[in-house]
């Protein structure tokens, strides 16, 4: 039996290892910048020394935990107090958000709509953002509700031993975490930094101590060990040359082996905290960051134990180049997905600015994306904005006749490089663009992405304005008086939760999420007209049709198109008058704004 059994169990195992998860394409995906989202717990908010290791390296002068709700280009007297200006005290804010505010907000993002988290890292760091490590196999002490006391479990352990980890209050509470969100049907994946770590991860920190006589000697690409009796100091490599992140060594099989391993037992620790063989208790998933910095090899054998560990885990990386230089990471035995960077790039290109892309461009441009990667675009995670870009309400505000095809371009706008950009917020007109794009997100091919505070009705350039402390109803915001150069603004905003914004994306996210015809449907493009400005695409199943139409033109558009009877929809404005005689559906589409209706299948 044992011989006729064997063939079979390798062939499901390959078969685990290939697959993507089916539950991928009717994700509708939400990202959460943990210290910025919900402060549930303030008795845990980071202390000044919390930052030792950190940019700007300043842990002596006078600090206190941001106020929440204060305007975000003002200094606070303590920031004043050291002479620093805006640039220099930003990196060093810290506003308390924790792994109980998410808990706190479950029910929120279930009415929202929203089904998949995706979680910037809230493995332990010293800054804001945690993409300089100290460690994968802790979450950070002060977002759980014990600082001191894990920090004394961590002191016990031996982080080369798994056999020695604590799981401490932090870690607990993460757990919580997730069993609350799958509980409430929310799925959640963690965000991975493998390539490189922080100067205070516990590697590091030994390295500078015991230099050549470090048991983690080999895990960093060491240039020149210290040798004070000739005088040399240490000299390694650093993420794109930031020496607060340290790199991780790499030979022609990718990771080296020691960190590898390191690694390899975290992932065990999140994907099957219990390890029981059973990853329910545990992540639905991995977002890597700068996996184009990692070599092949290592993400072909880290996949296979992902998928060993959950079949139907979720991994997308964060690869943002040509579509050529993206295909090899989805090719099948990498990642299922990407973060869809080049999705946003055309939408901009065809949405935003004055010397926009024409229907029949978007229809070319599109289809070529969604054939480029040689797997399902029905699972790749299509986003607008992120941690690392424009807000999208602000991206809108500044409409530029340039072009958007790559990182560089889409990323580089900011108040830092660009002394003409807008920081106010957007008008109804500039509204109306932005709900466009949403629309379009919603309905198209692939698992959409809304960036934490979009609903809210939140703007700002790139990072680090795109990373405020989210807008909550039940909080009152100061008004925004102060510009970037500290001084009283022109234009006084009001950033206060938008309510009419949030409702209009609430509707649309469960109108995505309850039309499994958006999920799984076929695509089809039924207009792509480049003299009105107009564009419309069908998803279509056995069952029901969902049309979607934009008018981005300075005209109204009269559309005709054979449906059987209408079921709903959804439209803005949503006064539009639609007729369906004799099968055929009439309507007109007004300049600036979308139609999207659903019918019974034909």
């Amino acid at each position: 039996m044992k011989k006729r059994i064997l063939p079979i169990l390798l062939v499901w195992s390959s078969l685990a290892i290939a697959q993507s998860p089916k539950w991928a394409s009717s994700a509708v995906w939400y990202q959460i910048f943990p210290d910025r989202f919900c402060n549930g717990d303030p008795s845990n908010d980071p202390k000044i020394g919390d930052q030792i290791g950190s940019w700007p390296h300043d842990t002596t002068g006078p600090w206190q935990i941001h106020p929440w709700t204060s305007d975000w280009y003002e200094l606070q007297p303590w920031e004043k107090s050291n002479g620093k200006g805006y640039s220099f005290n930003i990196t060093r804010r810290r506003y308390g958000g924790d792994i109980q505010g998410i808990i706190n907000k479950i029910g929120y993002l279930k009415d929202l709509g929203v089904n998949t988290l995706y979680l910037n890292p809230i493995f332990m760091a010293p800054s804001n953002h945690k993409y300089d490590g100290a460690m994968y196999h802790h979450v950070d002490p002060t977002f759980g509700p014990d600082p001191a006391g894990d920090i004394k479990l961590m002191e016990q352990e031996d982080p080369l031993k798994p056999e020695t980890w604590a799981w401490t209050s932090a870690d607990k509470l993460a757990l919580k975490m997730i069993d609350s969100l799958h509980k409430s049907g929310i799925r959640v994946i963690f965000d991975g930094v493998f390539n490189h770590m922080g100067v205070n991860s516990f590697a590091f920190k030994d390295l500078v101590k015991n230099g050549k006589n470090s048991k983690y000697a080999n895990w960093f690409i060491v240039k020149q060990f210290a040798d004070s009796s000739t005088g040399k100091t240490l000299e390694y490599e650093g993420w794109f040359g930031v020496k607060d992140l340290p790199e991780i060594r790499e030979d022609e099989n990718g990771i080296v082996d020691g960190p590898k391993q390191y690694i390899y037992q975290s992932t065990r620790r999140w994907m099957d905290p219990n390890g029981d063989g059973n990853p329910r208790d545990g992540i639905d998933g991995w977002r890597l960051d700068v996996a184009f910095c990692v070599r092949h090899e290592f993400w072909k054998d880290w996949r296979k134990l992902v998928k060993g560990i959950n079949p139907e885990a979720y991994l997308t990386a964060e690869v943002i180049d040509s579509v050529s230089k993206v295909k090899p990471y989805v090719e099948g035995d990498e990642f299922d997905a990407v973060m869809n960077y080049n999705f946003g790039f055309i939408l901009a290109d065809y949405f935003i600015g004055e010397n926009r892309m024409s229907p029949s461009s978007l229809d070319k441009s599109l289809k070529n994306l969604r054939e480029a990667f040689g797997v399902d675009p029905l699972i790749m995670m299509n986003l607008f904005d992120s941690h690392d870009t424009n807000r999208m309400a602000s991206h809108v505000v500044n409409q530029q006749k340039k072009k958007y095809h790559n990182w560089g371009e889409y990323f580089g706008w900011s108040k830092a490089e660009n002394k003409d950009y807008l920081t106010r917020k957007p008008d109804e007109k500039e509204r109306a663009i932005q709900k466009m794009i949403l629309a379009f997100m919603a309905c198209y091919p692939g698992a959409p992405m809304m960036y934490y505070g979009t609903e809210a009705g939140m703007w700002g350039a790139n990072d680090p304005d795109c990373r405020k402390p989210m807008v909550w109803q039940e909080l009152k915001y100061d008004l925004e008086k102060i510009n970037s150069e500290g001084k009283l603004s022109n234009q006084i905003d009001d950033p206060n939760f938008d309510v009419k914004f949030y409702a209009f994306c609430r509707s649309l996210l469960q109108f995505r999420k309850e039309q499994t015809v958006l999920h799984t449907g076929n695509y089809k493009t039924i207009i792509s007209d480049d003299a009105s400005g107009v564009f419309g695409f069908e998803r279509s199943n056995n069952e029901d049709i969902v049309i979607a139409l934009f008018n981005s033109g300075e005209k109204p558009f009269r559309f005709e198109y054979k449906l059987p009877k209408i079921e709903a929809m959804f439209t803005v404005p949503g006064n539009m008058k639609i007729q369906s005689p004799g099968g055929n559906m009439v309507t007109t589409v007004e300049p600036g704004s979308f139609l999207i209706l659903k019918t019974l299948g034909y």
